[in-house]
């Protein structure tokens, strides 16, 4: 047993909060574009008159021939958005419009537009009736669009379009498992609010870690040289046989500008995510009811642990949750002393090591998934079933 003094106590809690860190700070930039004032300061049948495409088989195709039948085929699914939104701020309230991209997709029979969270959130960050968001299809038509689920976390938004479901041609949903790096991509979009245009490259890298805007990290996400400019936000990334495999999110650049690095959601995330904010317009996350720090140098020489000890140290215990059901244990007082708490260290056999392994593990379980958590307690190892539940609200362990 491991006991410390109110000191070190304080030492190891104070930093035991959500630990994260931002990466690229100032050089990863969201694609969404602000275009207004501040103060002083699975189907490619559809829309009637949009002949359909069929393609050629991308193995024998040129690639310009490809490139064309691809455009003619997804372009008419992809949409431009524009959203007006009241600010306040220090100066007083002022105007501003922003736009992006989306794709409508058709998910259990109904068609939506996908986009991404960080194009609509100054809209819904506003509210009020002064605040609202527009979708023109390709053919330049307008209708007025309403969010219907969002997932900050991942960067993903849902709009429903209040426009006749003929009018609405879908983009094919593919997949984004088995993605090789070097793999031809295609991003369709409206950068700097040039409506469909079109860009190629290939896929640069996988398994890319980025943060979203609620500061949690997505991972898994594709990394491509297709350009990919501000208004490119939540257009779709294709693969050679015109289906969406990623959703354009993000650029790396000092001045905000394509240089070449462009990041894209795995559309497997949005297939699994999706229904629920269809449903409920959010999602439900997985909910451990642990808080923790990872076990570093400062922990190890605090704590007396032996210096090849890794994981994260369980500093509480929620009473009721599913941790506290199973019988994890966080730092104890006996007799005037402090008991340390368990080290865990693997879930379902992924080792965890910082927030971010966590935070990866449990956004691929949902509520009442059954877990094994592998724990060190007084330096033994143990094993513990934990039965997950549902967060509450901006819950992360």
């Amino acid at each position: 047993m491991v006991t410390l003094s109110f000191r070190k106590l304080v030492a190891v809690v104070a930093t035991s909060a959500a630990i994260g860190t931002f990466g690229a700070v100032g050089i990863i930039r969201f694609a969404g574009v602000p275009i207004a004032s501040t103060p002083a300061a699975s189907s490619l049948a559809g829309t009637s008159g949009v002949e359909p495409v069929v393609l050629a088989d991308p193995s024998v195709a040129s690639d310009e021939l490809n490139n064309i039948e691809i455009y003619r085929a997804v372009s008419p699914g992809v949409v431009n958005i524009t959203t007006k939104a009241m600010i306040d701020s220090f100066f007083g309230a002022y105007p501003q419009q922003g736009s992006g991209s989306g794709a409508i997709i058709d998910i259990e029979g109904q068609r939506v537009v996908l986009t991404n969270f960080h194009v609509v959130q100054d809209v819904l960050a506003a509210g009020g009736s002064q605040s609202s968001i527009e979708v023109s299809l390709a053919d330049k038509t307008t209708y007025p669009a309403r969010v219907i689920g969002v997932d900050p976390d991942h960067d993903l938004a849902v709009l429903r379009l209040e426009a006749p479901v003929d009018r609405l041609r879908t983009v094919p949903l593919g997949s984004s498992t088995g993605l090789k790096v070097g793999q031809k991509v295609l991003a369709i979009g409206n950068p700097f609010g040039l409506d469909s245009t079109l860009t190629t490259g290939v896929i640069s890298a996988l398994e890319r870690p980025l943060r979203s805007p609620s500061g949690e990290q997505i991972a898994g996400v594709i990394q491509t040289d297709a350009a990919i400019n501000p208004g490119n936000s939540g257009g779709p990334l294709l693969n050679s046989r015109g289906e969406m495999i990623g959703i354009n999110t993000a650029i790396a650049g000092a001045s905000g500008g394509n240089v070449g690095i462009g990041f894209a959601v795995p559309v497997d995330i949005a297939k699994r995510i999706v229904p629920d904010l269809l449903t409920n317009g959010r999602v439900a996350r997985a909910f451990l009811g642990i808080a923790y720090r990872p076990v570093d140098r400062r922990v190890i020489r605090a704590l007396g642990l032996d210096a090849s000890a890794v994981g994260l140290l369980v500093t509480g215990v929620e009473p009721g949750s599913p941790a506290a059901r199973a019988g994890v244990r966080g730092l104890q007082q006996s007799s005037g002393s402090y008991v340390v708490g368990d080290i865990v260290v693997s879930i379902d056999g992924r080792p965890v090591r910082e927030q971010d392994d966590l935070s990866f593990v449990l956004n691929q379980k949902r509520p009442g998934d059954r877990i094994t958590v592998e724990i060190v307690r007084a330096g033994r190892p143990a094993r513990l079933q934990v039965t997950l539940a549902e967060a509450p609200s901006r819950r992360r362990a």
